[in-house]
């Protein structure tokens, strides 16, 4: 059997900047690593999809995305649309959460397992989530975490963890909650308001948060983590609770495995994918499992 070809694609803009800043690293650990790859750099919007389905198109078996989140997750929106279930995805950290590798081991500083990973002869089979034809890797998101990315957007001086940490303790004071009605297999048509709705396929979100202790990504479902609204010190509280990941049991806080689930609002709300955030056009919303819908390189 031939090797594997490999494309790595890397976003300069992840992590504001951190992308480019590792590129020269990164080129120079693939290069003791893989021996031969090609690479591009995007540079501009759209530019990941597109440099992704050139080489998918070009008959690459393993795409590297070099970057966070929102590189992973669109690149796996490309792959897993081509249909092509020889092609893997790897995964090297620049962003600035790169919550979905905290699930798979791929964090920074684990460097060299993480470049180990991207040549393993078996990569990992996961489910993802989709919501409208467009998947996604890690969680879907609204209410206080769109409040809490609208407000990082704010901050240049600080970075990854400590700048979502930072803002999420600003927005328990500020943020006034939103009201849903959530159906689902196992709770249907649950209305009220609530701080916060994650949809979860990986275990971490929002800078480390440990928002779904008991996800697996090869299980056939999503973790639903409804929780509800409260007063500024009860949300400080869940606030520690998440961060620990001790929340599961708290009062105000249900979770549930789900493949499906329909979420009606108000108005058409903001939400975010994998820290990318999006307006829908509907106030509601479904959001399915996909199962084995990928092969990622993990480090477990």
């Amino acid at each position: 059997m031939s090797a594997p070809r490999y494309f790595v694609l890397f976003n300069p803009a992840a992590g504001r900047g951190r992308g480019a800043r590792r590129k020269a690293r990164y080129l120079k650990l693939l290069s003791a690593a893989l021996g031969r790859f090609d690479y591009e750099v995007s540079k501009e919007p759209g530019d990941l999809e597109r440099l992704a389905r050139q080489a998918l198109a070009s008959d690459y078996q393993r795409i590297v995305a070099v970057g966070g989140d929102g590189t992973w997750s669109l690149v796996a929106n490309e792959i897993i649309n081509s249909g092509r279930a020889d092609v893997s995805l790897g995964l090297l950290p620049a962003g600035t959460g790169c919550d979905f590798g905290k699930s798979l081991g791929v964090v920074y500083r684990h460097l060299d397992k993480a470049i180990a990973a991207l040549s393993s002869s078996d990569p990992r089979l996961i489910d993802v989530g989709r919501l409208n034809g467009r998947h996604f890797l890690n969680v879907f998101g609204c209410g206080f975490d769109i409040a809490v990315i609208d407000d990082a957007s704010r901050f240049t001086r600080l970075k990854g963890d400590l700048l979502y940490q930072y803002c999420a303790v600003r927005q328990l004071f500020r943020f006034p909650g939103v009201e849903m009605t959530i159906d689902c297999e196992r709770l249907r048509s649950h209305r009220g308001r609530r701080l916060m709705l994650v949809v979860a396929n990986g275990r971490y979100f929002g800078g480390s948060f440990d928002i779904a202790p008991e996800s697996s990504l090869t299980d056939g479902h999503l973790d639903l983590v409804s929780i509800n609204d409260a007063s500024p010190f009860g949300r400080m509280k869940i606030f520690s609770d998440v961060g620990a990941g001790r929340h599961k049991d708290g009062e105000k806080v249900q979770m549930k495995a789900v493949k499906s689930v329909r979420i009606e609002f108000e108005s058409p709300p903001r939400y975010e994918l994998d820290g990318e955030v999006y307006q829908s056009a509907e106030k509601t919303i479904t959001i399915d499992c996909v199962p084995a819908a990928i092969r990622v390189h993990s480090v477990f």
